[in-house]
């Protein structure tokens, strides 16, 4: 029963090579999105509902349940699929990605939905001012600010844009399917996350019904801050639900 790892805006399978350092288990996969480091299929159109039928028709091809951990966006799809195909999933884990009806996209998501803003922003996206805004505002390291953005290409964004535009009312859409979820299930929330408030790591915990939800003293992005204490969180869940 492997384990499958997957990533959030702007990511790629990157983001997960700190806690992959640190997990023991060695039956670990973390995946690249399409648009997101992988090409995307004839006709994808990079909405919301792509990605989690993506998600699904790879899963399918594994061949058995796995332990499906998701961060930001990838926490949101994971949980879809989670609710649509129990039979694919043993556990769930994710963080800091929002599924609540009540929650107000932050001001990029707004602008990247805008149609004219969007667009702007992405033609005129500096680099190395897009790393310090994530290492100023969401206290990522430099050094792996720089990294994530020096893979932001043209289809990455593109596909960002179509899958905010896609997703405007996802928590309203995704939030009733959550209590139907089966798999064991773990939250874990940087609880300093300005974009992703803990507050619906709260919330997404309830509606899955998780003893418990881990709030990180950390950022929007545990997986790099605190990618050590993240394995550690991981593999007690994994061991916690060994025979589910």
């Amino acid at each position: 029963m492997p384990a499958i790892l997957i990533h959030g805006v702007p990511d790629t399978h990157r983001v997960w090579d700190g806690v992959r350092r640190h997990l023991t288990r060695t039956d670990v996969e973390a995946w690249d999105l399409p648009g997101f480091g992988a090409a995307r299929p004839a006709g994808f159109g990079s909405t919301k509902e792509e990605y989690v039928d993506w998600l699904i028709e790879r899963l399918e091809r594994v061949g058995e349940p796995v332990d499906l951990v998701g961060h930001d966006w990838g926490c949101i799809f994971t949980a879809r699929v989670a609710y649509l195909r129990p039979d694919l999933v043993r556990t769930w884990a994710g963080g800091n990605g929002p599924i609540n009806s009540e929650y107000e996209w932050h001001p990029l998501a707004k602008i990247w939905q805008d149609q004219v803003e969007g667009d702007r922003f992405m033609e005129e996206l500096q680099p190395e001012q897009f790393a310090d805004d994530l290492a100023t505002g969401f206290d990522v390291p430099i050094d792996l600010a720089r990294e994530t953005v020096s893979h932001v290409d043209g289809p990455m964004k593109d596909a960002i844009l179509r899958l905010y535009r896609s997703a405007v009312t996802t928590g309203a859409e995704w939030e009733p399917g959550l209590s139907a979820v089966s798999a064991p299930c773990l939250v874990f929330w940087g609880a300093l996350d300005p974009a992703c408030q803990i507050e619906f790591g709260r919330k997404l915990g309830a509606s899955l019904h998780v003893s418990a939800v881990i709030e990180m003293d950390c950022n929007h992005w545990p997986l790099l801050q605190r990618p050590a204490e993240v394995a550690d969180i991981l593999e007690a869940h994994w061991s916690r639900h060994a025979n589910a």
